[in-house]
């Protein structure tokens, strides 16, 4: 048994996928809702806080729990007891400009992504919701032996979101995991998760990658395809993918999660040294 499925077998197992929420209220605006669980309900209190002219280079948009300045990294919990994962959308679908959260940063805001000294945007709209799951980590020190021994790219697990709304930049929405594409992006290994908003009228039929294919044919390669070729456009080349281009399933999906999580923690305790100028809090 691979390191990966291993990890997926100790995976956190879905219980029940009922329409819950991880809410997000914001001056953008957005809503706060009730986290239902299994076990208890529990009330995201997180608020998000723009700061700057959008676009600019000093926008930011800050998370809050209260009065308190919180990290969508490092605070909001990665796992929700039932089995879905939350996770915070930094680019929502449809537009271009390139958001990510700033790992460097204190408090990891979201920031739009510079490249000598210009903001970056996609040459063109991404058509889904893109964003990262929190407590995380592509460790770059670490070669997987079954993507081509390809190190991490030193971020925290993107996901690509193929609901039918548009979130707004900075949501927290709970997510159930679909899928997984290992692309290797200037020789580091960048994972993508597919998955589909909790409270999408599709999500009560979709629970594993093979569902994805029969309610939207052709999608998975849309996504493969988009990824690949978006560079192309500015003159680079295409980006390419592990594991036969294949998008793996939901179990070896959550063995992503529970490695990248394990490279987190590392990261977090001191076990694994921060060596990558990232900010830990």
């Amino acid at each position: 048994m691979s390191a990966i499925a291993t990890l997926a077998a100790r995976a956190v197992r879905p219980a029940s996928f009922a329409g819950s929420r991880a809410g997000l209220r914001s001056s953008q605006p957005m809503r706060a809702h009730a986290l239902t669980t299994k076990r208890s309900t529990v009330r995201m209190a997180y608020t998000s806080e723009p700061k700057g002219d959008f676009p600019s280079l000093e926008y930011r948009i800050f998370f809050k729990d209260g009065d308190k300045t919180v990290s969508p990294w490092h605070d909001i919990p990665l796992y929700n007891d039932d089995g879905t994962l939350n996770a915070i959308i930094e680019i929502p679908k449809e537009s271009k400009a390139k958001m990510e959260v700033a790992t460097d940063e204190e408090s990891t805001p979201i920031k739009q992504d510079v490249k000598k000294g210009n903001l970056r945007d996609y040459p063109y709209n991404i058509n889904w919701n893109y964003g990262m799951v929190p407590q995380t980590w592509e460790d770059p020190a670490h070669k997987n032996p079954e993507v081509e021994n390809m190190a991490g790219d030193n971020d925290p697990v993107d996901i690509v979101e193929i609901g039918s709304k548009q979130h707004p930049m900075g949501s927290v929405i709970q997510v159930k995991p679909l899928g997984v594409f290992a692309m290797i992006d200037d020789g580091e290994l960048d994972w993508k998760v597919v998955c589909i908003d909790v409270n999408d009228p599709k999500a009560s039929v979709l629970n594993d990658v093979a569902d994805v294919e029969k309610e939207f044919p052709g999608e998975l390669e849309k996504i493969r395809v988009w990824f690949r070729d978006y560079k192309i456009p500015d003159g680079k080349g295409a980006n390419a993918f592990g594991l036969d281009d294949k998008c793996m399933d939901k179990e070896y999906t959550m063995g992503v999660i529970a490695e990248t999580n394990e490279f987190y923690k590392k990261l977090m305790s001191g076990e694994r040294a921060n060596d990558e100028g990232l900010s830990l809090k």
